[in-house]
């Protein structure tokens, strides 16, 4: 079979097909290491908020065992006691 010679058109086509691709794939690279990164940070936020959460649970327990029972009124600063 003889060799058959490809339009310059044809050429340019599958040529920009390769840049795009090229392309797609460094951006798809990218946003996964964005998304890595968004990951990591979210990690670090849910252990901020898990360390919150027993900070106010130890700080709730003192103030338990110091006032007993009841709430506080923190623009007032003071314990209510419940009746």
């Amino acid at each position: 079979m003889e060799k058959q010679v490809l339009t310059q058109e044809e050429i340019q086509s599958l040529k920009n097909i390769q840049n795009n691709q090229s392309l797609l794939i460094e951006q798809l690279g990218l946003l996964e290491y964005k998304v890595l990164i968004l990951e990591k940070e979210k990690q670090k936020l849910k252990q901020t908020l898990q360390n919150q959460i027993e900070t106010e649970e130890q700080i709730g327990k003192q103030l338990q065992q110091k006032y007993g029972d009841g709430s506080i009124d923190l623009e007032k600063g003071e314990f209510i006691p419940v009746p």
